[in-house]
């Protein structure tokens, strides 16, 4: 393994090929599904044969560039091991715009290592748009580096968000929560994949993301995303983690400063 992690730029140029090429397969799945070939895991949740198929190629293709890497994935077709390095993958976030034919959807797969993320890709599968993050190193998109917007304060922002549905009882008081960000700003787009949510912020067409109740393998690759490209991660819940808490906030400082304080005066958990 050691010379493989003397050169990860090599590994990470890999990785993007294998992301970008598992998502210009998707895009050839797209309206091709029988319906069982759609498979419900809970309430408002679901898997396709083409989120098993692309997970299997994206771990089929990273594997050998890092060998005894562990992974951690969305569908679960490989085992999860520890190790120093570790794949996180989402074949396809936001199966649901997939299914129905309506964009956004995505392909995203972060490296971390010893727990710290190393390396991110966020692909939006209908608009060919391939974001990299490398720790350090800045944010890029199709190549070009990019850069959380300039907004400086939430009644000029645009924000992005999702919403929970892992029980019915969060439902409205996240609606009011989204009824008092929505009157505090330009107003809230809902795209349909946190991975997109999160590519979108750190390029600057959204000025803020919040959303609470993620998986790690939704947002991880968007974290180091906006981190590199000059932005702000928070934790939904103070003290929580990021990536593997209850969800987060996103965006410039001062409009995750501002969305904090609306969280923690009208949000109840």
């Amino acid at each position: 393994m050691h010379n493989i992690i003397d050169n990860m730029d090599n590994v990470f140029y890999a990785a993007e090929r294998a992301v970008a090429q598992t998502g210009q397969w998707i895009a050839a799945q797209a309206g091709t599904l029988s319906s069982a070939q759609v498979h419900t895991k809970g309430r408002a949740d679901f898997a396709t044969d083409t989120d098993l198929g692309a997970e299997r190629m994206l771990v089929e293709a990273l594997k050998p560039l890092l060998p005894d890497a562990a992974f951690l994935t969305e569908e679960k077709t490989v085992h999860q091991a520890q190790a120093p390095f570790r794949w996180i993958i989402d074949p396809i976030d936001g199966t649901t715009n997939f299914l129905h034919g309506l964009p956004c959807y995505s392909v995203s797969v972060a490296l971390e290592e010893r727990g710290q993320l190393l390396w991110g890709c966020v692909y939006e599968i209908t608009r060919q748009e391939c974001f990299t993050a490398i720790r350090g190193r800045g944010a890029l998109l199709n190549g070009s580096p990019i850069h959380v917007s300039r907004c400086a304060q939430l009644n000029d922002a645009l924000i992005a968000t999702g919403f929970p549905y892992g029980r019915p009882d969060w439902l409205m008081p996240y609606m009011a929560l989204a009824g008092q960000v929505q009157g505090s700003c330009h107003g809230i787009r809902r795209f349909g994949s946190a991975a997109v949510d999160l590519a979108y912020t750190a390029c600057g067409r959204v000025d803020g993301y919040y959303e609470y109740k993620l998986n790690p393998w939704d947002c991880a690759a968007g974290v180091l995303l906006v981190r590199e490209a000059g932005g702000v991660v928070q934790p939904f819940v103070p003290g929580d983690d990021p990536v593997f808490g209850a969800g987060l906030i996103s965006g410039t400082a001062a409009v995750v400063e501002a969305l904090e304080a609306l969280i923690a005066e009208h949000w109840i958990q």
